[in-house]
């Protein structure tokens, strides 16, 4: 079953549960009112009749007689008159009023109203000179009847004409708040992976509907960024595979192209294993940086910022033997101060790599610097190097993105993809200042 179907029916439903409602509503004070008027007229034919039988001297029961039979009275009227034992002084049309009803109907509270068969009655307690009398009366209400089954026809109606009116007006309006969706559904039919530059018409921002297309075309555009990030990566990854491989097939072809001295097998071996490295590398890198894509929970722990960068340092300096490699640490008198939470492997990750940038693109000696202040700590890298263009900061954390002053400098330009993951994985803030040929500073700032 469709929105549109649904919702017809759900309002159609509603609209018969008020229409029987209020209908039901009418009909009772409707039958209400009108009882109250017929036993106000039971309780004065009552009155009036003990009255004139038992008050007025000169009335017996055979002129009442002839009084109710010449006058108008109520539908198949009965009325009885009983003194307080019980015994009949007057009667006129009685066929339900039998001596045991009006024994039964007998009540010390007066008027008591009663019902017998399809007939409404009273029955009216009535004292004279401390003489008590009971009279009732019982009669069928035929006008009420009439006025009812007329208002019962009436309900039917209205409520079956109403029941059709509410079914074209649902089914209309279903289908005006039911077309935006349905023109959304048109335009998402049209979008797929080679269209994810189409957006959804957004009307005028206002309504849900308006905000889910706003909310669709936001998805639109985050898909249409990963999908060209993801385009991008995977053409300049298989370039950077495609060098190495096609180098060590080139070396491959030329040692096995004719007999050679150990010496020259030697050399061209070397120098395989060596692009064998680097491409070992490479592929380490990009499965790091696979891993850090997928926005998987990483395990946080306490870590001391000093310890991490010394051991980070001793590392790094293995690879570059007599640079100096300067650490630079601000202690205060609580140690804790030097705590972060983060997971320590992905840290020292990060950090070898912006070290080993910062000794790969410069000669002099590279600073490390902790600063702490009331609200950050702050992890600084600082080289006196070549830096980097200032056109070209804001895309050094895209993969394979490299300066075009270090083309022929080794490196693949996934490191500071990597950094810029894990930093962000950590909730810190990572940020670059640098001048060509003065040196490039990075900063980590860690959020106490």
């Amino acid at each position: 079953m469709n929105i549109k179907t649904r919702l017809s029916i759900q309002f159609t439903l509603v609209v018969i549960g008020i229409l029987l409602f209020f209908s039901i509503l009418v009909y009772y004070f409707s039958y209400t009112s009108q009882r109250s008027k017929f036993r106000e007229n039971l309780l004065e034919k009552a009155q009036n009749t003990a009255i004139l039988l038992i008050n007025v001297e000169g009335i017996d029961s055979t002129l009442l007689k002839k009084i109710h039979q010449t006058t108008s009275s109520l539908v198949e009227e009965e009325i009885a008159l009983t003194d307080s034992a019980n015994n009949l002084i007057y009667s006129n049309n009685t066929h339900f009023l039998s001596p045991k009803i009006l024994i039964e109907k007998s009540f010390t509270s007066s008027p008591n109203y009663f019902s017998i068969g399809e007939k409404d009655g009273v029955s009216y307690n009535h004292t004279i000179e401390k003489k008590a009398y009971h009279v009732y009366v019982l009669a069928y209400d035929n006008s009420r009847a009439e006025s009812l089954i007329e208002l019962r026809t009436i309900l039917f109606w209205s409520i079956l004409f109403s029941i059709w009116l509410s079914i074209t007006a649902a089914y209309f309006f279903s289908r005006l708040a039911i077309k935006p969706i349905s023109n959304i559904i048109s335009q998402v039919k049209d979008i797929n992976s080679s269209k994810l530059n189409s957006r959804l018409n957004e009307g005028r921002r206002r309504d849900e509907i308006e905000q889910l297309a706003i909310t669709f075309n936001q998805m639109l555009s985050d898909l249409e960024l990963v999908f060209k990030n993801q385009d991008e990566f995977v053409s300049n990854a298989s370039h950077e595979l495609r060098t190495p491989f096609a180098i060590m097939i080139a070396e491959s072809d030329y040692i096995l192209g004719k007999e050679r001295k150990s010496e020259e097998y030697t050399k061209h071996i070397s120098g395989m294993v060596d692009d064998l490295r680097k491409l070992n590398a490479l592929l380490n890198s990009l499965l790091e940086l696979a891993q850090l894509n997928r926005n998987i929970k990483i395990f946080l722990s306490p870590v001391r910022i000093d310890e991490l960068i010394f051991n980070t340092v001793q590392e790094i300096k293995s690879k570059y033997p007599g640079r100096k490699i300067l650490p630079k640490i601000e202690y205060s008198e609580n140690e804790n101060d030097l705590l972060i939470t983060g997971n320590q492997g992905l840290l020292e990750i990060a950090l070898k790599n912006l070290i080993d940038n910062a000794c790969k693109f410069s000669n002099d000696s590279v600073e490390v610097k902790i600063s702490i202040s009331a609200e950050t700590k702050i992890v600084s890298i600082v080289d006196h190097g070549i830096g980097i263009p200032p056109d070209e900061i804001e895309t050094i954390f895209k993969p394979f993105r490299r300066g075009t002053n270090v083309k022929y400098i080794g490196g693949f330009g996934v490191g500071l993809s990597i950094v810029s993951k894990i930093i962000e994985l950590h909730r810190a803030v990572l940020k670059v200042s640098s001048s060509k040929e003065k040196g490039t500073c990075f900063e980590i700032l860690f959020r106490k």
